[in-house]
């Protein structure tokens, strides 16, 4: 699955920072606009601990947990989608991804430079939204311009999309993103046959400093207020802390230092969760002595369509799937003995596969 979250936000709100921490990457973090200038791309594991519960069972040869691409765009700036500082450029970026994690800053700090001279989450938000919803009435009332042009055969079918389109303009022009807007099949069809930016899935990312990073500060207070209607996920990280685990070479040094921050876990694992389920995205397992593995398919496929995943001629010639349920797996500790208390199932084509199976595929080439 070649599926992408892009971080955005506006220069110096940590972006950088998190995607190295994240990518364990070294993308240049420096404390002035326009530090990144190409977007850096990198993959990034999810913490599973399924997986490893199954590597201590299964006792494999090879361990391959699954991945989600992660990409760091420049940060926008007002103007943006008039082309301002590198809009255009930026506004590509966000366009090829899948998923948006925005990134508001939420600490204060006199050596990071703000670029709007003080630290206001509430209204650095603002700001990116009005860019990408007036690069998305840009491009809607380009769409309705040809839609209206087809229209002229008169036919019902065109008619209805123009005035879906006009729907969709006076959405946005309201200041709302197109993924709040409700409609029916043909229009969903329309919306993403745009590729809108406001239409993309978005988990806010609050960068907090040390000391808000269990209960927040008055600045994540009004941010989750401010976006309450939205419902899209909040998460508080702290973009230093997961900066200076990164630095911890051994994981027992990582451990005690999170302890020491009263943390169980990095900021980062949180994130790459809520990034996943942001994409709709679920995981099966195959497991065998060889390997035991990790597949990333879409929440709602059919065990043909997740067979595919691992070859298309599994897809092309499935016969039937194998699906043993993780909680039994771990229950009664093997393969041969979930079969021998009978809890092993054995699905056909129409199966929908559903988060943690294991499962073993029959296809014929």
């Amino acid at each position: 699955m070649a599926l992408k979250c892009g971080i955005v936000g506006l220069p110096n709100v940590g972006k950088s920072t998190l995607f190295n921490a994240l990518t364990s990457a070294k993308a240049l973090a420096a404390n002035y606009p326009f530090a990144t200038k190409e977007p850096n791309v990198g993959m990034i594991t999810v913490p599973d601990l399924r997986l490893d519960k199954l590597s201590e069972l299964v006792k494999p040869q090879n361990l391959q947990p699954t991945t989600v691409e992660i990409v760091d765009i420049a940060g926008l700036i007002k103007g943006a989608s008039k082309g301002e500082g590198l809009g255009n450029q930026f506004l590509a970026n966000i366009r090829e991804v899948d998923a948006i994690l925005h990134v508001v800053r939420c600490f204060e700090d006199d050596n990071v430079v703000h670029v709007d001279g003080s630290v206001n989450p509430v209204r650095d938000k603002e700001v990116i939204d009005i860019e990408l919803m007036l690069k998305d009435i840009d491009t809607v009332e380009k769409r309705i311009d040809k839609l209206k042009k087809q229209a002229k055969s008169g036919k019902k079918e065109d008619l209805k999309l123009v005035e879906v389109a006009e729907q969709i303009k006076e959405h946005l022009e309201s200041e709302k993103p197109a993924r709040s807007l409700q409609l029916d099949e043909d229009g969903q069809e329309l919306l993403k046959d745009m590729f809108l930016l406001t239409a993309k899935p978005i988990l806010y990312v609050c960068n907090v400093d040390e000391a808000a990073i269990h209960e927040g500060n008055a600045y994540t207070a009004k941010f989750i207020e401010s976006v309450a209607a939205e419902n899209a996920d909040v998460i508080l990280i702290s973009a230093g802390i997961e900066a200076d685990i990164t630095e911890l070479e051994s994981y027992e040094e990582r451990m005690e230092f999170l302890q020491d921050m009263g943390l169980t876990e990095p900021g980062v694992n949180r994130l790459i969760r809520a990034a996943y389920k942001l994409l709709n995205l679920i995981t099966y397992f195959t497991a065998g002595v060889k390997e035991v593995r990790a597949w990333t398919i879409i929440n709602g496929w059919k065990a043909p369509q997740a067979a595919g995943v691992i070859h298309t001629d599994f897809e092309k010639g499935f016969i039937r799937a194998e699906v043993i349920k993780y909680e039994d797996f771990v229950k009664y500790g093997s393969e041969q003995a979930v079969k021998e208390a009978g809890k092993m199932s054995v699905e056909g084509k129409e199966y929908v596969v559903t988060d943690g199976d294991i499962m073993h595929f029959r296809f014929n080439v």
